[in-house]
């Protein structure tokens, strides 16, 4: 019973995603995502109550298999090496950008107004990679390496925004110049 209702979990927020990269946001309905998904409109409502909700679970699903993705290619990388990290993070979301469905629209919840003001989605961004990579990087979780993080995560958010704004793909100069300014940034509290 768990697992059908699992799969049928999975099945709504993959439809939600499809659905977003048609239609946008405005355009999407709980009735047009349980029709995509195969399910009674009621199995819809039983896990959420809106599309807004919709919308914040497929952000909050981002975010984990973002974790997962970053967490996997760091296993190869030499421990303590923060650019190698930074590297994996920054590419991890310019490939789901790409490629993950819905992700252009809600990623982690930056571009609709999704959830709690006090959870806005670059703070959960970086209080997770906090997390995730104060241990790979050999820090204590602290005030200051959680600010260091979400001040990188807010400047590379607005710069891969441009990047997307200038080119459907990712303007690759823009690119380079985010990881440059980045490498620059956190070198003054990594190094």
């Amino acid at each position: 019973m768990q697992r059908r209702s699992a799969e049928r979990l999975t099945r709504i927020l993959d439809a939600c995603a499809g659905l977003l990269d048609e239609v946008g946001y405005d355009g999407l309905s709980t009735r047009a995502v349980a029709e995509r998904a195969g399910v009674p409109i009621g199995s819809v409502y039983r896990f959420f109550g809106n599309k807004r909700q919709m919308a914040d679970a497929l952000a909050q699903r981002n975010l984990e298999r973002y974790a997962e993705r970053v967490t996997e290619r760091l296993k190869g990388a030499r421990r303590g090496d923060w650019r190698a990290a930074m590297d994996a993070v920054l590419d991890e979301y310019l490939a789901m950008k790409r490629t993950a469905p819905g992700f252009s629209l809600v990623d982690f919840g930056n571009q609709i107004p999704v959830g709690a003001r006090h959870a806005e989605p670059n703070h959960r961004v970086a209080d997770r990679l906090t997390d995730l990579l104060s241990d790979y990087l050999v820090r204590e979780p602290d005030d200051d390496l959680r600010r260091t993080f979400l001040i990188a995560v807010e400047t590379a958010d607005t710069l891969v925004q441009l990047a997307f704004r200038v080119d459907p793909e990712g303007d690759a100069k823009v690119i380079d110049e985010t990881r440059e300014l980045l490498r620059a940034y956190l070198a003054r509290s990594l190094d």
